[in-house]
């Protein structure tokens, strides 16, 4: 079966202290003083075949705003402490309380297993320091009855209710490619690629994403193309990629995108072999905020997995290739994602809705823990797809108690006993026990500190994190005969 989506690469085995006050985000050229992320309103990505996406960080500065941008703060990085010996994560610290002599740890990175359990054999192994959250701030440990749940999310429905209705930024036409110098590039695709650029006018880094118009007309990949541009223009959250700006020559099609120094999740994953519990609980809260932000706009996702989770310099995620995420108000049809992660209706044929998106949660879980997706079975799509419609789940012994009856209720064909589309909508997956510790307001400002911070240079444009590509021999920009420009018109 053909891969799907935009940059893609297959999952195979991986080959392969200066702190200051973060900056806002900034436009690489245009005025952003009503348009940078609006905190108020915060809720809180590899192929199986993907590309490495930009790294964020804040976005390009637009000529008129070039002083203002000139003004702001670089954004800080941490260095990567030294391997230490392997030790399990234990006390927590209490809400108010600060972490003392928090072990150094390689259980950031459990080892990998050797006894033939996952499909990954990995023999790399990072020494990370792990910061846990602090316990049961807010967070209920048990979690909550219906009708406490189902209160919990009308009210908070009703305080987002007016964040849904942002407005849509002007990102059309904002740029050129004179506004940029192109630097190398971050990843490659069917129909495109990724480059690491820096603005004229601000000095700061963004990616730019470059397609060919012809390439996307051939893989029947308009619709999605022109819905991926849709959605960035429609959404601003800490933890999804920023887009700033939008524009076309004659051949190509370009978006202007944070760089996110961090490189992929799936990178780390690999290296690491599997999270511990703690470590794959902070990155599953994050994309929990992030999946609500998306369905009270009623978006959904569809293409959930480590390739598409981009690490900040502080080791947050961002969400980036929206390629197949879409509007749906109650069901759609279309068959696209990652094979690992699709859930069983998608595989059916039959119509689903924004369910689909905890389905491939409880998948992107199951992998942080265990190395290796629950229906994984040699890379063959259709033995996969046997593997889903079958829904038979084995846990390792290994995995947490709660972390596993999560998954339980999230890995489910039964759309009336999955989490998420149940009436308490996210507040169930929220209210979980496995999650009882988190302090979900304090996540979604990101007051609370990740668990691995990546090794890059604050606001120099470091991409050691992303791998080396041969760069693209055919130059931008050229004028001519615009055949494909008409289907692009938002762009």
């Amino acid at each position: 079966m053909p891969s799907l989506g935009f940059l893609k690469k297959k999952r195979t085995k991986e080959a392969n202290p200066d702190p200051s006050p973060p900056s806002n985000p900034t436009s690489p050229v245009t005025p952003t003083a009503a348009r940078s992320f609006d905190q108020s309103i915060i809720p809180l990505a590899p192929p199986h075949t993907s590309v490495p996406q930009p790294a964020l960080q804040s976005g390009p500065a637009s000529k008129q705003d070039t002083q203002t941008d000139a003004a702001e703060k670089q954004q800080p990085m941490n260095s990567l402490p030294s391997q230490q010996p392997f030790l399990s994560p234990q006390n927590t610290p209490s809400p108010g309380t600060k972490p003392q002599n928090l072990p150094y740890i390689s259980n950031l990175i459990n080892p990998p297993q050797n006894d033939g359990s996952s499909p990954y054999q990995q023999q790399q192994q990072l020494g990370l320091r792990y910061i846990p959250p602090p316990t049961n701030s807010g967070v209920p440990g048990t979690q909550q009855q219906p009708s406490t749940m189902a209160a919990a999310q009308q009210q908070q429905q009703g305080a987002q209710a007016p964040a849904a209705q942002d407005q849509i930024r002007v990102t059309k036409g904002k740029y050129s490619l004179t506004d940029f110098e192109m630097l190398r590039t971050l990843g490659t695709g069917s129909f495109g690629r990724v480059h690491l650029v820096q603005s004229k006018h601000n000095s700061r880094f963004y990616a730019v994403k470059v397609l060919k118009k012809a390439q996307v007309v051939k893989m029947k990949q308009v619709e999605h193309t022109n819905d991926e541009r849709r959605m960035l223009g429609e959404v601003k959250h800490p933890f999804l990629i920023t887009l700033w700006g939008t524009f076309q020559d004659a051949r190509n099609l370009y978006m202007v995108m944070d760089f996110v120094e961090g490189g992929e999740l799936f990178s780390l994953l690999r290296k690491s072999g599997r999270f511990p519990n703690p470590v794959a609980k902070f990155y599953a809260a994050e994309v929990t905020l992030a999946l609500e932000y998306l369905h009270l706009r009623n978006i959904i996702y569809r293409d959930l997995k480590p390739e598409n989770l981009l690490l900040d310099r502080h080791g947050h995620l961002k969400i980036t290739d929206f390629g197949f995420a879409k509007k749906v108000l109650d069901k759609t049809w279309t068959l696209c994602g990652t094979p690992d992660y699709l859930a069983p209706e998608v595989v059916s044929n039959k119509g689903y809705n924004k369910s689909v998106d905890w389905w491939s949660l409880g998948i992107l879980i199951y992998e942080m823990l265990c190395g290796y997706t629950p229906f994984w079975d040699g890379g063959s799509p259709m033995k996969i797809y046997e593997n889903i419609l079958r829904g038979k789940v084995k846990y390792p012994a290994y995995v947490n108690p709660d972390a596993q009856d999560l998954l339980e209720r999230l890995i489910t064909a039964d759309l009336t006993k999955r989490l998420g589309n149940l009436y308490g909508g996210s507040q169930d997956i929220k209210s979980h026990r496995w999650f009882s510790e988190v302090a979900w307001d304090r996540l979604a400002r990101k007051d609370i500190d990740a668990p691995y911070t990546p090794p890059v240079k604050a606001g120099a444009g470091d991409a050691s994190q992303f791998d080396r590509y041969p760069e693209e021999s055919e130059r931008y920009g050229q004028s001519g005969h615009d055949e494909y420009g008409y289907l692009f018109l938002d762009f």
